[in-house]
């Protein structure tokens, strides 16, 4: 994209590329930037060595902050995405090539993506809920303290693990072996696909955040907030795998796909 083009103002906002791009929620306001600025690369939306928009344009077609996009472009450069380039003719451009693993899947890999992202939000939020009705013994709140603290306190190279263990130890006060065994297959599933994407040091940072709310709603016993807050969790993840490995639908595509 030229610096003219880019430069235009609203004539970016009008262009009708642009709404293959979606806006990103609130809860997960990075991860889906993350997305949705994959989607586009990948859609050819933004094409190799083209310029982005503005930063202030592509915060607002993107419906996130300038601070929220900084991040997220930030990320995706470290990952090989985009390069930025400072000065008078500097800005985001997309780089030549996508980095060794980032082309889309075969359609058959995207519906295990899809199977897998499926299977967690049904039953991860249900094990969140019944955990925070459940009765909990002394040291059943201290196990699962001391889960928390590992995943916040891990190292990249066990932090995937002990993300895994402490969803598991979540389903573990349901009480209720079946689910138990349910959440541990869909951790598992998951983990395969997560070890096939960049580690974002911000999305870490928001899932611990995400992980304390959700303990802290289970230990107070409020099941209704348990499950909408694993629930948004585990969108946040989802839009990072559909982002770095899935081939993007689009928008409408998005919508009929649970998170």
């Amino acid at each position: 994209m030229s610096e003219q083009r880019a430069s235009a103002g609203p004539r970016a906002a009008d262009d009708p590329r642009y709404r293959l791009l979606g806006s990103a929620h609130r809860g997960n306001a990075f991860e889906e930037t993350v997305e949705h600025l994959l989607r586009g690369i990948k859609l050819g939306v933004f094409t190799p060595a083209e310029r982005l928009p503005a930063e202030r344009e592509l915060a607002e077609l993107l419906g996130v902050s300038r601070a929220t996009l900084r991040e997220a472009l930030a990320e995706l450069q470290k990952a090989g995405y985009i390069r930025i380039q400072r000065g008078r003719y500097g800005g985001a451009f997309v780089c030549d090539g996508l980095p060794s693993g980032g082309a889309a899947l075969e359609a058959a890999d995207v519906a295990r993506v899809e199977d897998v992202l499926t299977f967690r939000a049904v039953v991860e939020p249900a094990a969140a809920a019944l955990a925070a009705a459940a009765p909990m013994a002394a040291a059943q709140r201290t196990a699962l303290l001391a889960s928390l603290r590992a995943v916040a306190t891990a190292d990249p190279a066990q932090y995937r693990p002990l993300d895994a263990r402490l969803h598991v130890a979540i389903a573990e006060l349901t009480g209720s072996p079946s689910l138990v065994s349910a959440v541990a297959e869909a951790r598992a599933a998951t983990s395969d696909l997560l070890d096939r994407i960049p580690f974002l040091a911000m999305n870490i940072s928001h899932s611990d955040a995400q992980h304390e709310a959700i303990v802290r709603a289970i230990l107070g016993g409020e099941p209704e907030r348990a499950r909408i807050l694993m629930s948004e969790h585990l969108d946040g993840t989802a839009a990072l795998l559909r982002g770095f490995l899935a081939d993007a639908a689009g928008p409408a595509g998005r919508e009929r796909m649970p998170g």
